[in-house]
């Protein structure tokens, strides 16, 4: 009798350790080997069969002659009965399997993988309606954002002008010139209210001076969760200016520096800069320490020229300080986020406190690093040789629209309109010049969501400049940016499934209302008139 459990235990070990259960098969072969290994497994089952008869036929030869006790004979039972289980369930999970590879996985010409999702290649869009869209709901805001500029930069210089007269030029921060980003900046704005993003560059009085430690330096300690971040050390000139003399070993006490007067730190020293700006007991600039003199700063400075100005002003956003909007008597609204930077060295690179839409836990000495001065300008860059009338800002345009569209009817994900421009540079990146045509808005605005879902999936979309060869080398990044480890924008989002479920789910719902989003907010002929239905 134990050899004949034996022997049943070999059996069940071969049909298991054979069977393609245990080691799935790769995507690896050629049909017709693919049709061999079938052919291999049919006549292996077929041999496990003919064995289990025989070996059942043993087994009642074996009862009929069996003088064993009741309980050897349950034991032959129960042997029996597991053998024909396990034989049963494996054959009953190859055919949910079958039909699993059959149906439940769907691989488009790309290699792209997608489970019950919408392929936007499959996106119903008429051109003609596509454009009839942004010709009479976006381009009007186009036009209109030439005005909010000229008002905006003339405000913001005004502004900033009299933040400057407050400050005491020995020991406070230097206002610079205000820059321009985002989507009013760069023409591809799509909603209400106008929405300005102005960079403001601080720098140090003398005798101080920023040292930057990056996340790419090779001697950095930076987790991999502040990858584009940094920190911003204030020193003294004196202490580490190579040219300073004073600095130096020498015998003569009475040595002066020859670039820096010694009486120009008395002042400073009284005032202690490190103790405004930093962070307690560490050289390093504070977030909040510098926002909070950047708020009372802006809130002095308006309050020497808000007599000139019939609007109101006020804070939209006490946690960020440059959150500011300007209401009119008409109900008129203007957000603007004067954002204050630290310029990276002599580089188009900003550290900023924030970003409008930012939403990390970054410590308060680790600042964020802001490219989106060479985001612009590789849009210029690469506009200059599309063709005529190109439809790249068109395409990035309706993304946006159908993005704010859906949080509006299922509420704010982690997708924000940063992602989706960074998404439309890589295709801009990838794609001919040629495929810009005016004619092919409709290709170019699948092939976006398609490149969106795609990294939604593989929950990677890395930073259009950070690491990335395609960039051209007009736009003059800086090497040790071009050599760093491209950055996964969508990471800090994947480390917090809930809210990464919820991205995902709601951009995979936008895709199905696309098209009745489209009609429903395109202006429509009626009577041979036009209904001047327009995007707010």
């Amino acid at each position: 009798m134990q050899g004949s459990i034996a022997r049943v235990c070999m059996i069940v070990a071969a049909a298991i350790l054979n069977h393609p259960l245990l080691f799935p098969k790769e995507n690896t072969t050629s049909p017709e080997e693919e049709d061999y290994v079938l052919a291999r497994m049919r006549e292996h089952e077929e041999r496990l069969r003919a064995e289990q008869e025989r070996f059942e036929q043993e087994i009642s030869k074996a009862d009929q002659d069996a003088t064993n006790s009741s309980l050897d004979f349950y034991g032959w039972y129960f042997w029996s009965t597991l053998s024909l289980v396990i034989f049963f369930t494996i054959e009953v999970c190859r055919q949910d399997l079958n039909a699993g590879e059959t149906h439940d996985h769907v691989e488009d010409e790309e290699g792209y993988t997608s489970s019950g999702s919408v392929n936007p290649k499959d996106l119903i869009l008429d051109k003609g309606i596509l454009n009839h869209l942004c010709e009479t709901s976006f381009q009007p805001l186009v036009y209109e954002s030439a005005r909010v500029q000229e008002f905006v930069e003339g405000f913001a210089d005004d502004l900033l002008e009299a933040l400057r007269s407050i400050c005491d030029h020995e020991v406070d921060m230097e206002v610079e010139d205000f820059i321009g980003v985002g989507s009013m900046f760069e023409a591809w704005r799509v909603c209400k209210p106008v929405m300005c993003d102005l960079i403001v560059p601080f720098a140090t009085p003398e005798p101080y001076h920023f040292q930057f430690e990056l996340w790419c330096d090779t001697s950095s300690d930076l987790p991999l969760d502040l990858q584009g971040c940094g920190r911003i050390k204030l020193l003294k000139v004196s202490e580490n200016c190579p040219d300073c003399l004073s600095g130096k070993a020498t015998d003569d006490e009475d040595m002066l520096c020859l670039l820096h007067n010694r009486n120009h730190d008395s002042k400073a020293d009284d005032h202690a800069l490190e103790e405004l700006l930093c962070s307690r007991n560490t050289a390093y600039l504070s977030k909040d320490q510098v926002m909070k003199w950047f708020q009372i700063s802006v809130t002095r400075a308006w309050g020497r020229i808000s007599h000139k100005y019939e609007f109101e002003l006020t804070f939209r956003n006490l946690d960020f300080p440059g959150a500011l909007k300007v209401r009119f008597r008409s109900g008129k609204v203007i957000v603007l986020n004067i954002i204050p930077a630290i310029q990276l060295e002599d580089s188009h690179a900003y550290f900023i406190s924030h970003f409008p839409s930012d939403s990390s836990n970054n410590t308060d000495i680790h600042w964020q690093l802001s490219f989106t001065v060479y985001e612009r300008n590789l849009l210029k860059h690469m506009a200059k040789k599309l063709p005529v009338k190109s439809c790249h800002l068109r395409c990035l345009q309706l993304v946006s629209f159908l993005h704010k569209k859906q949080s509006g009817l299922r509420g704010r994900s982690g997708l924000t309109n940063y992602h989706l421009k960074t998404a439309f540079l890589h295709l801009l990146l990838s794609k001919s010049t040629s495929a810009w045509k005016p004619q092919n808005l409709d290709q170019r605005l699948r092939d976006l969501l398609f490149f969106i879902q795609k990294s939604l999936q593989e929950k990677r979309l890395t930073h259009i400049i950070i690491g990335n060869p395609l960039v051209p080398h007009e736009i003059g990044v800086p090497g040790i940016i071009q050599a760093a480890e491209p950055v996964n924008l969508f990471r800090p989002l994947v480390l917090q499934r809930q809210v990464y479920a919820k991205m995902v789910e709601n951009f995979e719902e936008m895709l199905k209302n696309a098209p009745v989003l489209i009609q429903e907010y395109t202006p429509h002929f009626q009577n041979g008139g036009l209904n001047s239905t327009t995007v707010s």
